[in-house]
């Protein structure tokens, strides 16, 4: 099920940097995609992009959406020594981001290279590099540049507040993994532009008028905040979690019955859980236990709608993190059967 068309747009859509609130240049990553595959869309006010789907049925309307932004930096402050202190932009594993490649986008002068480092980056020279925290009080930007001092990284126009991207090193193997950050979401956007392609070339109408969203701003907890009033149901596409005495795996699609913010609608996850298992999906349910969706972003605005929560199995979620693509496909076919059957 378009297994060819999403290997062609996973790197499209990965190397685009768009840490929550930089959301310009993935939207019109995504604007080309939809108008090649043959849709009109809309950008709301907070840049979220939403496509509107005909059904057979439209006085009913459900919606479906994923997350475009992803974890970032910003800099936070530029040291006398002329590199940068940093803040996180949603919740990077800080640990995992000492000796990663970056860039610093400057608001007005282009953009530079540069290097994560911890504040003690040699064996040779420090006595606590091996045991220095790593978290963003203790992590520093190395810029590509000569500078040697504060004044220098101003002359190059790098300014409190300018964001930093984090290499995602996105890459396919040949036995069929996806590796890269950012996996949490970047897979559900290309999965749901599947799903739009699968509907465009088969000439199917989904069961009901159908919104699909893809969202800014989920990583730092308000991106689906501002849906349309008249939804009825809400079937988010993110992440599933794998790890200690959860079910997931990076092969099947895991649907959520409860996260940090409490359960998912019974209904309509259990509408979800029988048509995976009628359907023969590999799937899981499981209890995520720190972890928050767009869902609840809804919920918390006031939109009165039943929601739930589905995705591919990712490992090492806010890292280095992987899935498979059988993963990715298996959360294709539950969303698409979903909107269609």
């Amino acid at each position: 099920m378009q297994d060819e068309f999403i290997k062609e747009i996973i790197p499209k859509i990965f190397l685009t940097d768009s840490p929550s609130g930089y959301d310009g240049e993935v939207n019109n990553v995504i604007g080309e995609i939809l108008k090649e595959i043959g849709y009109s869309y809309e950008i709301l006010h907070k840049n979220t992009i939403l496509v509107k789907v005909e059904g057979k049925d439209n006085t009913k309307v459900v919606a479906t959406s994923a997350h475009a932004d992803t974890l970032g930096l910003m800099v936070r402050s530029i040291n006398s020594d002329g590199t940068l202190s940093i803040t996180n932009v949603g919740g990077p594993l800080a640990p995992t981001l000492d000796g990663e490649y970056c860039k610093i986008k400057t608001r007005f002068n282009g953009v530079y290279t540069g290097t994560i480092l911890s504040k003690s980056p040699s064996v040779h020279v420090y006595p606590d590099s091996k045991s220095m925290p790593r978290d963003f009080d203790h992590l520093v930007v190395r810029i590509d540049e000569v500078v040697k001092n504060k004044d220098d990284v101003l002359k190059l126009g790098i300014n409190n507040g300018d964001y930093i991207f984090i290499d995602p090193k996105t890459t396919i193997t040949k036995s069929g993994f996806l590796k890269s950050r950012f996996i949490d979401d970047k897979a559900s956007v290309c999965l749901l532009l599947g799903v739009l392609k699968e509907l465009k070339e088969k000439g199917i109408k989904p069961n009901f008028m159908t919104y699909f969203y893809f969202v800014h701003q989920e990583e730092v907890g308000h991106g689906a905040s501002a849906l349309a009033k008249e939804i009825s149901e809400f079937v988010t596409c993110d992440m599933g979690c794998i790890g200690l005495d959860l079910a997931g795996n990076e092969y099947a699609c895991s649907i959520a019955a409860k996260d940090s913010g409490g359960p998912y609608s019974y209904e309509l996850t259990t509408k979800l859980i029988k048509l995976a298992k009628d359907n023969k999906i590999n799937y899981v349910v499981d209890i995520f236990p720190f972890y928050g969706s767009d869902v609840g972003a809804a919920w918390h605005a006031g939109i009165d709608c039943k929601g739930a929560l589905i995705g591919p199995g990712v490992a090492a979620s806010h890292g280095m993190e992987r899935t498979h693509l059988d993963a990715i496909k298996e959360t294709m076919k539950l969303i698409f059967l979903y909107l269609t059957n």
